[in-house]
């Protein structure tokens, strides 16, 4: 019999604030009813904030961030069209296999699993692109697999000193909300993400962030969609409504969601997300062991993806943390299986989680047969928060 807190350190979905809960907790209504506008129209705005965008268009389809994917493939490009993509992990060699699906083109450049995205590489190909034939770039931002952070503006700037007029997909599942996301700045056209990470809900909303550029290519692109129509979507948008049934009671949720971001504010999420993550980093470094991601200038402040020692399995280790100690680590995806956990530090995250998913993965360890120190990550972290002050946030929360 379990007892007390089952505790959720995987990279999504992520711990849902009880506020948060409570605000989806409402009877069902009518999503046709002359002021469901005044619920969803401030969530476009919201969100717009959220993604740094003042001229990205926003939609939200019931689905997940693979959902999103979909309909920003399927709504700016044609069959055939050639992109470029890298494949890093698991997350982007789902993007390349969905897109080869759905008949593009897909000029892959494979790298190891822990590298980020070939920014070098990408200019070479771009550069030699003479006839323009590469009509979009993707970027995975954040690879959850493999708890690495890529440069979206450095693929922005090198597309732009080869005067490359593709589209720039962004894959934001597990950064908007977390890391630094700035589509305005860096010139992003179609931006994807889902509720259940940074926005702290549960899974059930695929969000798209569209420049107008990419609204104009889905004026003529000939891709078969239905469902995911962004012109159905944008005619009922436009005064709070939805061409299908949307998910009520997440947008209630996603309505304390943000008020929560813009009180604490935007910028003080992120610092927070550095100071936590950087935290566990460090613990991981006093046990020994190392991170997937190949530099510490890639690692993801949303997820530390953890080798583990040779001779212990990764899934014994997650195995007993869940049934031992009521905890949930990520595991490793597809060529990771076994040789890595994780562990998510996004969301509604604090120092005292942190610590706890130290503890409790140090025991796992131990128990799978690693030679590790009990508390020697959870000291280290500690010596970390203890001399770090955290940021000052905008307004108190509890003033909810």
């Amino acid at each position: 019999m379990r007892t007390g807190q089952t505790h959720l350190f995987i990279p999504g979905p992520t711990n849902v604030p009880e506020v948060v809960r409570q605000a989806m907790n409402v009877p069902m209504q009518d999503m046709r009813a002359p002021d469901f506008g005044d619920l969803t129209l401030g969530l476009f705005a919201g969100l717009k904030d959220v993604f740094r965008t003042k001229t990205g268009q926003i939609m939200m389809f019931p689905g997940s961030g693979t959902g999103a994917w979909e309909a920003a493939i399927t709504n700016t490009l044609n069959p055939g069209d050639k992109v470029l993509m890298a494949r890093f992990g698991q997350f982007s060699h789902l993007w390349v296999e969905m897109a080869e699906r759905l008949g593009l083109t897909v000029e892959v450049i494979d790298v190891p699993w822990g590298a980020g995205v070939p920014v070098n590489e990408f200019a070479r190909r771009l550069g030699a692109d003479k006839a323009s034939e590469i009509k979009a770039v993707f970027v995975t931002h954040n690879e959850t697999a493999t708890g690495v952070t890529s440069d979206v503006a450095a693929v922005r700037r090198v597309m732009d000193e080869c005067f490359h007029d593709a589209l720039l997909f962004v894959d934001g599942v597990s950064s908007v909300a977390s890391i630094d996301f700035r589509m305005d700045d860096w010139g992003v056209d179609l931006a994807v993400t889902g509720s259940q990470k940074g926005l702290m809900l549960p899974a059930g909303l695929g969000i798209l962030a569209v420049s107008e550029k990419a609204l104009e290519a889905s004026r003529h692109a000939t891709m078969r969609r239905a469902y995911f129509e962004f012109s159905d979507m944008l005619r009922l948008n436009t005064d709070g409504y939805f061409p299908y049934t949307p998910p009520t009671q997440l947008l209630h949720g996603l309505r304390k969601s943000l008020d929560r971001i813009a009180a604490e504010g935007l910028d003080n999420v992120i610092a927070r997300h550095h100071r936590l993550a950087e935290g566990v980093r460090r613990g991981i470094a006093a046990w020994g062991l190392s991170l997937v991601a190949e530099h510490r200038t890639l690692y993801s402040d949303t997820v530390s993806a953890i080798r583990v020692p040779e001779g212990v399995d990764a899934r014994e280790v997650i195995r007993i943390a869940y049934e031992d100690f009521n905890a949930s680590f990520g595991s490793g995806l597809a060529r990771l299986a076994g040789k890595v956990f994780r562990i998510g530090h996004l969301g509604d995250m604090n120092e005292g989680m942190c610590l706890t998913a130290l503890s409790l993965a140090e025991m796992a360890l131990v128990r799978a047969g690693a030679d590790v120190q009990f508390g020697s990550g959870v000291a280290a972290a500690q010596d970390w928060y203890a001399t770090r002050p955290k940021v000052r946030q905008q307004m108190p929360i509890a003033a909810e």
